[in-house]
């Protein structure tokens, strides 16, 4: 079977000033549409996890699977979409502009329950290849543990990769505005 790719947009874009993370305009096109581009690159369906009070642009061809609405927590939208996939699921953040397809590709090659980018040694959970295996460990987490702890306790393979940047913040955004517009 060919992993889901699963963009992760349940994320609230308060501090962006958009409806939601995944709408916040960034050169000239919502946020969610750079990751959204590279997953349906490397995967045959691509689909949007997010909390069913979501704003979303419009996204032909891609599925919208409406994960519940607590906890708000990305390990909610993991667990998820592995619920609904039923096969491994290769998740990637919609506030992550910059992931390749090559980023994605490197992440379905190591073995494990799950792999993690990291980036200067540091876990990315949200930028991650998670397999049926890793399932029941995911819903062992405790309440708001970090994403960060949870996964660690998979012994994931990881994969180091520096294309992992978020946009959090106005400043991040106009960041990759200018690295995209350069």
């Amino acid at each position: 079977m060919t992993a889901v790719g699963a963009v992760l947009a349940g994320g609230e874009g308060r501090r962006l000033g958009a409806p939601s993370k995944a709408m916040a305009p960034l050169a000239g096109r919502p946020l969610i549409a750079y990751p959204l581009e590279a997953m349906r690159q490397v995967c045959e369906r691509t689909v949007v996890v997010c909390k069913a009070d979501t704003h979303l642009p419009s996204l032909p061809e891609v599925e919208r699977w409406d994960e519940p609405d607590e906890p708000r927590h990305p390990l909610t939208g993991i667990i998820h979409a592995l619920e609904r996939a039923k096969t491994e699921v290769l998740v990637c953040a919609a506030d992550m502009p910059f992931v390749t397809p090559q980023t994605l590709r490197a992440l379905l090659k190591p073995e494990g329950a799950a792999v993690v980018a990291t980036n200067a040694g540091t876990l990315t959970p949200v930028l991650a290849l998670y397999r049926p295996a890793a399932l029941q460990r995911l819903r062992e987490a405790g309440e708001g543990e970090a994403l960060k702890r949870t996964v660690e306790r998979l012994e994931p393979a990881t994969v180091e990769l520096s294309e992992a940047t978020s946009v959090n913040t106005p400043d991040d955004l106009r960041a990759a505005e200018s690295r995209l517009t350069a």
